[in-house]
């Protein structure tokens, strides 16, 4: 697969790398990623919460989940980026103070990593973790009827993969049974990252990334929807993420777009620790709080 729909922009080979390689986008990652860490460690020991409760068989399928303080109240439910590679839930609950403080119950998920799993491995992960939710969350507080799926990067690709059509039945949930989400810097077409050093640990060919591109499966009912991105991103993460939302809309289904001011692709998710920013704001309004 060759054409305007995979390079719209006319990237050189080089050109369309460099625009998805994240962490070349900044300086240095590592601070952001450390600040991911430490933060989810204060918020784990600020909350306690239930960790690491298994949705499945294997070691890496887990949750950590912080219940609202009354019950029946709307899930957030986070899956965290790293290029699919990296990461864990370990790093995602840095939200989870304000937004429980806000009257959510936060889940963060945990998967295997490629490319010792593979992507559809880990999409079918999530989609058992957001079913596992659905049958189990109203024990913590939560509403299985407002199921909020937000994700960063990577994680924002596989929240889209969780607004697909066609994998519900199997696990016995609603076609609906996410009643919004917020996907932040995803990926949304997959196919650009078969020239890229990207698809060295995605294994993917051109049939596996029109399988595992959101844009490519939409929903027959679309939910409330917000696509935001960071505004020192590289033009093709802000590209997918319009792309994604333009899609959304052709469909007469209700999506707005955010661009976050002075953040980049990994300090953006900072902002998910303030219930005031617009990051927040917006998402939280989404959820009904």
């Amino acid at each position: 697969m060759t054409g305007p729909d995979i390079n719209p922009m006319g990237y050189s080979p080089d050109e369309i790398d460099r625009q998805y390689n994240a962490r070349a986008s900044v300086p240095d990652c590592l601070p952001f990623l450390q600040a991911y860490a430490d933060t989810s460690k204060r918020a784990r020991e600020q909350l306690g919460g239930e960790l690491s409760v298994p949705y499945g068989a294997h070691p890496d399928e887990t949750l950590d989940i912080f219940p609202a303080a009354q019950a029946d109240a709307p899930v957030f439910v986070f899956i965290h980026g790293g290029y699919w590679r990296a990461l864990s839930k370990d790093d995602s609950s840095f939200m989870a103070p304000a937004f429980t403080a806000a009257g959510a119950t936060v889940v963060a998920v945990n998967y295997s990593l490629a490319p010792a799993a593979s992507l559809p491995v880990i999409v079918d992960q999530c989609r058992r973790a957001v079913a596992w939710v659905h049958k189990h969350i109203s024990r913590f507080q939560g509403d299985p009827a407002r199921i909020h799926v937000s994700g960063s990067s990577a994680g924002g690709h596989l929240a889209g993969m969780m607004l697909a059509r066609g994998w519900h039945d199997a696990l016995g949930v609603p076609g609906n049974v996410v009643h919004s989400a917020s996907p932040i810097s995803g990926l949304f077409d997959l196919r650009p990252l078969l020239s890229t050093h990207i698809n060295a640990w995605a294994h993917l060919d051109p049939q596996s990334a029109q399988a595992l591109s959101p844009v490519f499966h939409l929903p027959d009912q679309g939910c409330p929807l917000l696509l935001a991105w960071g505004e020192h991103e590289t033009a093709e993460f802000k590209r997918q993420s319009r792309l994604y939302a333009q899609a959304w809309q052709a469909r007469g289904y209700p999506a707005s777009t955010l661009e976050a001011p002075g953040v980049n692709h990994f300090n953006i998710l900072m902002d998910l620790r303030d219930p005031h920013s617009a990051l927040s704001r917006s998402i939280l309004g989404l959820m009904g709080l």
